[in-house]
């Protein structure tokens, strides 16, 4: 895409909410309300829908459809790495009103990253075709494992990143309000949020090896894939209050984005023999995982998932409560 006044409108729209929401909204640290989180998804949601206008309007439906299907495939995929971020929000006891600043820079993080491994896949794809059947299989055998593997385990003390980073600087067990480095007798310590926020970095990167190719199959203009890659994650922090609460209701979600994985995958193996159109794509897309949102509500759980508090807060699911304590003395264990 030439016209570069486009990437002009995306990074002042994108920057201008992130500072809205960082120096204004978030400027002192809380647990975010079921209503805020509402409003919030509502307004990253409501600029996603704007901004494909723009593409429909300026690049022809074309792009439009590739700019809605990588949204929502990247989206749904961000759905399911909330799972991720509960359990180690979980696992670390990170306090409701701090989780948002970790997601915040934790997202942050990401966008840089997923911008270098977008410009890797597109360099790979342009300079070596073959590599389309490289992702492609990828896609796939990435579907099938996650389809057969049993529940999410995520083991933040075997983190060689975490491991190396409490090596080299002193970590305090404790939360210091949101900061992430304070002073003790003079020499700089780090709190408890920064292997939270490693761990969520890190986490992301292997998020990336799977999203990244999944929108390649989409479509393999740079604008495109990093745009709509952007605007599903940066939906993600108010999305994770929105949804944490309810994710466990969502049973066959995960199905529904395997299934999507490998069809992303299949897409990429056939296109040299036929192009599925991208109209196709997205109609097949919305189809499984709204298949698989149906039949979550048509089989429910067993009763004992997290629920959504009063206050909007992520309650603990039943059976969690009584682990609290024995939680909070091994982050405390791990990271001192």
């Amino acid at each position: 895409m030439e016209q570069w006044w486009m990437w002009a409108v995306f990074g002042v729209v994108v920057m201008t909410t992130l500072m809205i929401d960082l120096l204004v909204f978030h400027r002192k640290p809380h647990a975010m309300s079921l209503r805020e989180a509402s409003a919030w998804t509502g307004v990253w949601v409501s600029l996603a829908a704007l901004f494909a206008g723009a593409v429909f309007a300026t690049e022809g439906s074309g792009k439009g459809l590739e700019f809605v299907t990588g949204y929502i495939i990247e989206w749904s995929l961000s759905v399911d790495n909330l799972f991720v971020f509960l359990v180690i929000f979980s696992y670390f006891a990170v306090p409701l009103a701090f989780q948002h600043r970790v997601l915040f820079w934790g997202i942050m993080g990401a966008v840089i990253m997923r911008g270098i491994f977008i410009a890797a896949g597109v360099g790979l794809l342009a300079w070596f075709h073959w590599m389309i059947y490289v992702f492609g299989a990828f896609l796939v055998f990435t579907g099938i494992k996650i389809l057969r593997q049993g529940e999410l385990q995520v083991e933040p003390q075997k983190n060689p990143l975490l491991r190396f980073f409490t090596r080299i600087m002193p970590v305090d067990p404790a939360y210091d309000k949101q900061n992430f480095f304070v002073r003790r007798e003079g020499r700089l310590v780090a709190t408890a949020l920064v292997p939270v926020l490693i761990v969520v970095e890190t986490t992301d990167v292997m998020f990336a090896t799977d999203s990244v190719p999944a929108i390649l199959a989409i479509t393999r203009d740079p604008f495109i894939v990093y745009t709509s890659n952007v605007f599903a994650i940066l939906g993600l922090r108010a999305m994770f209050f929105l949804l944490a609460g309810i994710m466990g209701l969502f049973r066959y979600l995960k199905v529904g984005l395997c299934i999507v994985l490998m069809f992303v995958g299949v897409k990429m193996l056939i296109s040299d023999i036929y192009k599925i159109p991208i109209a196709v794509s997205l109609g097949m897309v919305v189809s499984i995982l709204a298949s698989s949102v149906l039949a979550s509500v048509i089989f429910p759980p067993a009763e004992g998932n997290a629920a959504v508090r009063s206050d909007g807060g992520i309650a603990a699911p039943a059976g969690r409560v009584e682990e609290e304590e024995t939680m909070e003395h091994r982050r405390k264990s791990h990271i001192a």
